[in-house]
């Protein structure tokens, strides 16, 4: 009984595994690339780097600006909280409580709009990489590429990131 369970399991098996592709591994052509490689050696992200930097540092500047005034006059209070009077202890507090308002809603406001700019940036040259990619492994009949990050091994002979690099460097 044990043994026909497996004769037909077996036949049922090698029916099958002609239809999927997937198991003739002879046939497929897979490549990795290291694009976390890329993206570190590009002269380009370092150009949209300096840029982004470039673009935000004023209001990195003024935020900074505000965040010492504030401490500032958290030091004034702290210093001379015992010399004043109540009420103008009590109208330096709200308007360190309402400057602290107003700086965070700031902060929060940069960092959107700079987390939102990277993003845009970023896939930008994500798209631009997968393009080459896709090319890449078009012209070379390549069934699967990979980054290299993701791969446990890799033979050096599958590894396309110079290829890939190249082409990115010369996209603008």
């Amino acid at each position: 009984m044990k043994s026909k369970i497996i004769a037909i399991v077996g036949s049922i098996l090698l029916g099958v595994l002609p239809v999927y592709p997937a198991f003739a591994a002879s046939d497929i052509k897979v490549a990795v690339v290291n694009v976390q490689q890329i993206l570190q050696q590009s002269s380009r992200v370092a150009d949209l780097s300096k840029r982004l930097e470039d673009q935000f540092k004023p209001r990195q500047q003024k935020l900074s600006d505000d965040q010492k005034n504030l401490q500032d006059e958290v030091d004034k209070l702290k210093r001379d909280s015992s010399t004043m009077s109540q009420k103008d202890r009590d109208a330096l507090q709200k308007k360190i409580e309402a400057d602290r308002a107003v700086l965070v809603k700031q902060v929060v406001a940069y960092q959107q709009d700079l987390n939102k700019e990277q993003n845009r940036i970023m896939q930008g040259l994500l798209g631009d990489l997968n393009g080459i990619v896709t090319d890449l492994a078009k012209k070379n009949s390549f069934a699967l590429v990979l980054d290299s990050q993701a791969v446990v091994y890799a033979a050096d002979s599958t590894d396309v990131t110079k290829q890939v690099g190249d082409q990115f460097i010369t996209k603008k």
